[in-house]
């Protein structure tokens, strides 16, 4: 058979199967212009911040390990609507090494177009997808647009090597059955599905674990191990669930004989049950990618919004400035100099502003009230401490309270919300006092969004600080103010104070508002745009899966539906069945991901606190409406599929 023949054949089939093979070939090629325009991105040399850098480096393996899944997912699909004319073919003679040539040369037309046109699209959306990027970062990070050869290359080899696979993949499924069987390829799973109770059972409780995990946490340096965890359990559950799950609840619906014995709900879940098998794991797969969209975008997009609460929390002071020795009272004196002569020359007024000294270290908890500094005792991240002692002068002055304190007497602040409630604290074996516990300080509010607790100890004078043997030696200096004038005055202050300070105090470091906002818009503007772009990946899959679901329902029910109108189904009554079933089904991935993010919400706003973000009413609203956004387009979703539903099983 000459090689023209194979490849009219492939241009026939793949025109005949146009309602699965142009989604898929948009999807590719749309898969394969996302690909390279981040690579590109990525790629660039231009970019002169090493946060927007990392962010997008750190997409492309996620980028990658989704375009290989969510390509060969889909064309299992195709493979399995192809069984039938393929079967055809062997029986009218076409031995299976014809139909491999034919299925290698449709792969290799889908290849080239995908490759070809996605490339073409990257470099033609690449600089929009650029100026975007700019515009969400709000500073010139020094990204220049360019064409990337590397990235070309690595997009072709990338995308060569999945329809490599699919390529095998089709050629053993065309292998390994007999004609009979691609007959039956369409029909697989035909035969009513047992209950799995005991697969139910693992669900229930892989769901519940997870759900106990996210509900329970507490602190931020928690959410970590524990939201993977919970994740891994959840997606089990989900899984375990929707395949034995949704067989038991859809037999509860047939035995209840008011709601079973009518005609839209007995044609739709006498179907569903028989066909449960093959469809519980696309509903899992809808429900793990809607939920992946709604935990991306909104908790992206709550970062981005809250940018402003982020820097409060962060800098609470526009200015500050730590040294990290402040034996020499000269290095004090010196730098309130450089500030007052600074702020002066430029006519900025110095606001609400303290000073004072302190030493700060990282101790463990060993009991309730002891703690050390010593890391030959066995302990758990749990245990590490944040300490912080202070001199009671210093502390008077911050806080106007006239309390004295004895030797081994201290007054104390803790960081987490609740009170320490004890008469004592020991510090590496020596027993404090505690005369007075603060329940609001003024550096620093409670708070459970600290991803370790502080301790901060006002002690009598600097002498029984460095007597504890808990800091090296010195205390440290921080100064902290605002400042009232012109923004245009308050940044040629900000900058000469800190040019200033870097000549002239050796080791002083200067932090800034301002200064930092540049760094905290290009980490979080990036974290925004890689969630804008990793959820319309995941939303474009998502609705490739519910299209070609709905799609493959269409063509397995078409035959069964022609029966029901022969033996006396109306129109309208097939109408009423077909949305009967689709809603029966389509809507539960939607509700089970609105409520896997309602549970998770505790456990991601204390994963947002570790980036600063402590506004969870920000974040209640962000996920509100992501939720109702995402709720809209995929009603309009189900809206086109069931018309695509409705016309083939009516063809």
């Amino acid at each position: 058979m000459s090689s023209r023949i194979y490849a009219k054949l492939a241009v026939t089939n793949i025109k005949n199967n146009g309602k699965t093979y142009v989604p898929f070939m948009l999807t590719a090629v749309l898969t394969v212009m996302m690909y390279y325009m981040m690579d590109t991105l990525a790629r660039n040399d231009s970019i002169g911040n090493r946060n927007v850098t990392t962010v997008l480096f750190l997409t492309i393996p996620v980028m990658t390990l989704f375009s290989l899944i969510f390509l060969f997912y889909t064309n299992s699909f195709l493979i399995r609507r192809r069984k039938k004319e393929i079967a055809v073919y062997n029986i009218l003679g076409m031995g299976k090494g014809h139909i491999g040539r034919m299925l290698t040369v449709e792969t290799l037309i889908i290849w080239a177009v995908s490759l070809v046109l996605g490339i073409l699209g990257g470099m033609v959306f690449g600089k929009l997808m650029h100026l975007l990027l700019l515009r969400i970062l709000q500073y010139d990070v020094g990204i220049r647009f360019h064409i990337s050869l590397p990235s070309i290359l690595y997009t072709a080899v990338l995308f060569t090597f999945i329809f490599f696979l699919t390529w095998l993949y089709n050629l053993f499924q065309v292998k390994l059955a007999n004609p009979v069987e691609l007959l039956r390829g369409g029909n697989v799973g035909e035969r009513e599905p047992r209950t799995k109770w005991l697969l139910a059972l693992v669900g229930v409780l892989a769901m519940g674990v997870g759900y106990y995990l996210a509900i329970t946490t507490e602190r931020p340096i928690d959410a970590i191990d524990t939201f993977i965890v919970a994740v891994v359990l959840v997606i089990i559950g989900t899984y375990c669930l929707f395949i034995a799950g949704s067989i038991a609840v859809l037999k509860a619906l047939r035995k209840k004989k008011n709601f079973y014995y009518k005609a839209n709900h007995f044609t739709a879940v006498s179907g569903m049950i028989y066909r449960m098998k093959q469809n519980a794991a696309g509903l899992a797969n809808i429900c793990i990618l809607s939920t992946i969209v709604l935990v991306l975008i909104s908790s992206t997009v709550s970062l981005y919004a809250g940018m402003e609460d982020i820097l409060d929390q962060r800098f609470p002071y526009d200015y500050c400035i730590t040294t990290a020795d402040a034996s020499d009272p000269a290095t004090i004196s010196s730098i309130d100099r450089i500030v007052e002569e600074e702020l002066s020359a430029r006519h900025v007024e110095k606001e609400d502003g303290m000073s004072y000294r302190y030493g700060a270290t990282a101790v463990l908890r060993q009991s309730d009230t002891a703690f050390t500094n010593s890391q030959t005792v066995d302990y758990t991240v749990e245990d590490i401490q944040e300490m912080y002692f202070i001199p009671l002068e210093d502390y008077q002055k911050v806080q106007g309270d006239p309390t004295e304190l004895a030797p081994d007497e201290v007054i104390l602040f803790v960081t987490d919300e609740g009170s320490y409630g004890r008469d004592t604290i020991t510090v590496n074996g020596k027993e404090l006092k505690v005369v007075k516990e603060l329940k609001d300080f003024r550096l620093e509010d409670k708070s459970v969004a600290r991803v370790v607790t502080g301790w901060y100890l006002i002690m009598p004078d600097v002498q029984s600080i460095l007597d504890m043997g808990v800091v090296n030696g010195a205390l440290q200096y921080s100064t902290y103010f605002d400042m009232g004038g012109s923004r245009e005055d308050c940044l040629a202050a900000v900058q000469s104070i800190a040019d200033r300070v870097g000549r002239e105090v050796p080791g002083a470091v200067c932090e800034n508002r301002e200064l930092s906002r540049e760094n905290f818009f290009s980490l979080y503007g990036s974290l925004f745009f890689i969630g804008l772009y990793l959820g319309s990946m995941f939303l474009i899959a998502t609705v490739l899966i519910i299209y070609y679901k709905q799609i493959s329902e269409g063509y397995d029910d078409r035959e069964r539906y022609q029966i029901m109108q022969k033996v006396g189904m109306g129109k309208r009554e097939v109408r009423r069945s077909i949305r009967s079933q689709v809603l029966l089904v389509f809507f539960l991935p939607l509700v089970v991901a609105v409520i896997h993010i309602a549970v998770a919400f505790n456990v991601i706003d204390k994963l947002l606190a570790m980036l600063g973000l402590v506004n969870t009413p920000l974040f209640l609203a962000c996920t509100a409406a992501t939720v109702l956004v995402f709720a809209v387009f995929y009603v309009m979703v189900f809206a086109v599929t069931a018309r695509e539903y409705y016309k083939i099983v009516n063809e």
